[in-house]
C-alpha cells in the first residue's frame, strides 16, 4: 500500500486551504479570471432570471419608499413651523394625514423588503443546492489520480467554504448592492430637488470619502491575507496534534507543539488585530468626512433659510439625506471587494466541476453476471506509471479460474498498483487486462467492480452501527446474512460481548474498537459481498497471531472456488497459494509455489529467510 506520509510536527500540510475547515475566504483573495468566472456563475443563475427581475424591482421599490420618507417627514416639520410662526396654531389634521401616509410607506417598504428577501433566500439556496449536488456527483466520477494530487482539506474547502461564500453573496450582498445603488441615486435626486447648491456642497467631500475607503481597504487586504494564512496554519496544527496526540505524548513533544502553536497564534493575533483595526477605522473616518459635510450643509442651509430660499423642514430632510449618503458608498465598496472573493470561490468550484472524468465512452458490454464469471484473468504486456517513471514494466501473466495468486515483494515493487489496475482505478499506459477473455475496459467501472470483493490493509469504517458497516458490502443483505458474515469473519463473538450487539455505534474515527476488530469487520464485508473474484491486500496485517490463524481458515473457505489475489508482506501467510508472484521494480522476477521458490534459493528465498531470521531473533 502507498504510505500515507504526514508532514513534520508543527508544519502545515501542503495544500491546506487557508482558514481550514470552516474557514471563509476574506477580502483580498482574487480570481485569476474574474470576468470568465462571473460569466459562468451568471449562466448558473440564468434559469432564475424572472425571480431576479422581481427581486430587483421589489428592492428598488422598497428603497424608494424609504428614500422619500425624510422628505415627507420634512413636510410634517414645515406644518409645525408654519403653525407656530403664524400664530394660528398647528394644523393637527394635516399633520395626522402626513404621519399616516408616512407609516403606510414604512409598512409597504417593509413588505417589499421581506418579499424580496424571501425570494432571494430560496433562489440562493436552490443555486448552492445544485452546486453541492453537482460537486458530489462529480466526485464519484473523478479518477483516482485526481485524489492522489489533492488533499482532503482542499476538496472539503471547495465543497463547504467556497460554496458558502457564493451562498452569502447571492443571499445578502446582491440585494444589498441593488438597494445601495438605488439609495445613492435616489438620495442624490431628492437632494437635488431640495436645493442644487446644498447638494453640490455636500458632494464636494464625496471624493475624499471614496479615497479614504480605497486606502483603508488597500492597507487591510494584506493583513486579511496574513490572517487567513495563519488561521490555516493554526487549524492545521491543531488538527495534526489532535489526531496524533498519542505520538506527541509518547515522544514528549508537548512543549514543541505548544511552541509552534504559540508562534502561529501570535502571528494570527498580530495580523487579525491589524486587519480588524484598519477595517474598524473605515466607519469613524467616513463619519468624520460626513460630519464635515454636515457642517458645510448647516452653514449653507442656515444662510439660505435666512434668505427664504429653503424651509427649515427641507434643511432637516437634507441633513438626513447627507447622513444616509455615506453608508451606501461604504456598502458598495465592500461589496465590490467581496465580489473578488466570491469570484475566487466560484472559480475554485468551477475548476473542480471541469476536472477530467473517468472515461467510460468505450463501454460496450452489459453488466457481467457474477454467477457466470469463471475467473480467468490475463495481464498482457501491461505497462503503467504514475508519472514519467514506470511502476509496472511489460507485465504478462495468466491466472487460471479458481487459483489463489500471492503477490510479494519489497515496498514499492508494484504489488498494490497491480490490483488497482485490475480494478480499473487507473488507465494503462499500454497493454490490456482481460477477465474471461473480455477486456476490462469494455465494462463500465461500476459493473466491473461488482464482481470483486476487497479487503485492504487500510481499514475504513464510518459513523454508524456495526450492522450498517458490515452491510456496506451488500446493501440488500438481510440481518441474518450480516450475522452469518460476521460469524465467518470470527467477529460475531466480539460483537455480542457489547450490550448493544449489532446495534453498537461505531464513532466517527472508529476509535472505540481496536485496529484488529476494524480489520475483522472489513473482512466480514467481503464475506457478505460474496463476489466471484477476491483481492486481499495485507488483510490480516492488524490482527494477532491467534486471530490470524482463525482468519486464515475463514479466508480459505472464502477463497474456495474463487480467483483470488493475496498481497502479503508476512510470507508465512501465503504458503498455500497456488502461485506466488515475486515482484521487484515492477517486474516479475520469480514465480512458482512456496516450495519451488525456496528450492530455487533466489529473491523469494532471501525475503523469506530474512523474515524467518528476524522472527527467530525477536523470539
Amino acid at each position: 500500500m502507498t504510505e500515507n506520509r504526514k508532514p513534520p510536527i508543527g508544519r502545515p500540510k501542503k495544500g491546506t486551504t487557508p482558514g481550514g475547515p470552516g474557514g471563509k475566504m476574506m477580502p483580498g483573495e482574487k480570481a485569476r479570471d474574474f470576468k470568465g468566472t462571473m460569466s459562468t456563475l451568471l449562466k448558473r443563475l440564468k434559469p432564475y432570471k424572472w425571480k431576479f427581475i422581481v427581486v430587483f424591482f421589489f428592492s428598488i421599490a422598497s428603497t424608494i419608499f424609504t428614500i422619500i420618507s425624510p422628505a415627507i417627514l420634512g413636510s410634517a416639520t414645515d406644518v409645525v413651523v408654519r403653525g407656530i410662526s403664524s400664530g394660528t396654531g398647528i394644523d393637527f389634521n394635516a399633520l395626522l394625514k402626513i404621519i399616516i401616509f408616512l407609516a403606510a410607506l414604512y409598512i409597504v417598504s417593509f413588505l417589499f423588503s421581506s418579499i424580496q428577501s424571501f425570494i432571494m433566500a430560496g433562489l440562493s439556496q436552490n443555486v448552492v443546492y445544485k452546486l453541492r449536488r453537482d460537486m458530489s456527483e462529480k466526485m464519484d466520477r473523478l479518477p483516482l489520480k485526481y485524489f492522489d494530487t489533492k488533499t482532503n482539506g482542499e476538496i472539503q474547502s471547495r465543497m463547504v467554504n467556497d460554496i458558502e461564500t457564493i451562498n452569502q453573496t447571492l443571499n445578502q450582498s446582491l440585494t444589498q448592492a441593488i438597494s445601495s445603488v438605488t439609495t445613492l441615486v435616489g438620495i442624490l435626486v431628492m437632494m437635488l430637488t431640495i436645493n442644487w447648491l446644498m447638494t453640490l456642497a455636500a458632494l464636494i467631500v464625496m471624493p475624499l470619502s471614496m479615497l479614504i475607503i480605497k486606502l483603508v481597504v488597500g492597507k487591510s487586504q494584506a493583513h486579511f491575507k496574513n490572517q487567513q494564512k495563519y488561521l490555516g496554519r493554526v487549524n492545521s496544527h491543531v488538527e495534526e496534534m489532535f489526531t496524533g496526540h498519542t505520538i506527541v505524548k509518547a515522544f514528549n513533544q508537548e512543549d514543541n507543539s505548544e511552541t509552534v502553536f504559540e508562534e502561529y497564534n501570535d502571528k494570527l493575533y498580530d495580523s487579525a488585530w491589524r486587519s480588524q483595526f484598519l477595517s474598524g477605522l473605515m466607519m469613524p473616518l467616513t463619519g468624520f468626512v460626513g460630519n464635515l459635510a454636515y457642517v458645510v450643509v448647516c452653514i449653507l442651509g442656515g444662510a439660505l433659510a435666512l434668505r427664504g430660499t429653503v424651509s427649515i423642514g427641507n434643511i432637516q430632510a437634507f441633513i438626513q439625506y447627507v447622513r444616509s449618503f455615506n453608508h451606501p458608498i461604504q456598502t458598495v465598496a465592500n461589496i465590490m471587494n467581496l465580489l473578488q472573493s466570491t469570484a475566487a470561490a466560484a472559480e475554485r468550484v468551477f475548476e473542480f466541476l471541469d476536472e477530467e472524468e473517468e472515461n467510460n465512452s468505450a463501454v460496450c458490454r452489459p453488466a457481467p453476471d457474477p454467477d457466470m464469471i469463471r475467473g480467468e484473468i490475463c495481464f498482457e504486456h501491461v505497462q503503467f506509471g504514475y508519472g514519467e517513471e514506470p511502476v509496472i514494466r511489460d507485465f504478462s501473466f495468466t491466472v487460471q479460474p479458481g487459483q489463489r495468486i500471492a503477490i510479494v515483494g519489497p515496498t514499492g515493487a508494484g504489488k498494490t498498483t497491480l490490483v488497482k489496475l485490475l480494478m480499473h482505478y487507473y488507465e494503462l499506459d499500454s497493454g490490456r487486462i482481460t477477465i474471461d477473455g473480455i477486456d476490462i475496459r469494455d465494462f463500465s467501472r461500476q459493473d466491473l467492480r461488482t464482481i470483486f470483493g476487497m479487503v485492504l490493509q487500510d481499514t475504513w469504517l464510518f459513523n454508524g452501527s456495526v450492522t450498517d458497516n458490515i452491510r456496506y458490502g451488500n446493501m440488500e443483505a438481510s440481518d441474518t446474512e450480516v450475522i452469518d458474515a460476521a460469524k465467518a469473519a470470527r467477529i460475531h463473538h466480539f460483537i455480542m460481548t457489547h450490550a448493544e450487539g449489532y446495534d453498537m455505534e461505531i464513532n466517527e474515527e472508529a476509535s472505540n474498537i481496536s485496529q484488529g476488530q476494524k480489520q475483522l469487520l472489513t473482512i466480514a464485508r467481503a464475506f457478505l459481498a460474496d463476489a466471484p473474484l477476491l483481492i486481499l491486500d495485507e488483510a490480516t496485517s492488524s490482527v494477532d497471531t491467534r486471530t490470524e490463524a482463525q482468519i486464515q481458515q475463514a479466508m480459505a473457505d472464502l477463497m474456495h472456488g474463487r480467483t483470488s489475489f493475496i498481497i502479503a508482506h508476512r510470507l508465512s501467510t501465503i504458503r498455500d497459494a497456488d502461485c506466488i508472484l515475486v515482484m521487484n521494480h515492477g517486474d516479475i522476477v520469480e514465480q512458482g509455489t512456496h516450495e519451488e521458490l525456496l528450492a530455487a534459493d533466489g529473491f523469494y528465498a532471501n525475503l523469506y529467510n530474512s523474515q524467518f531470521a528476524n522472527q527467530t531473533a525477536a523470539g
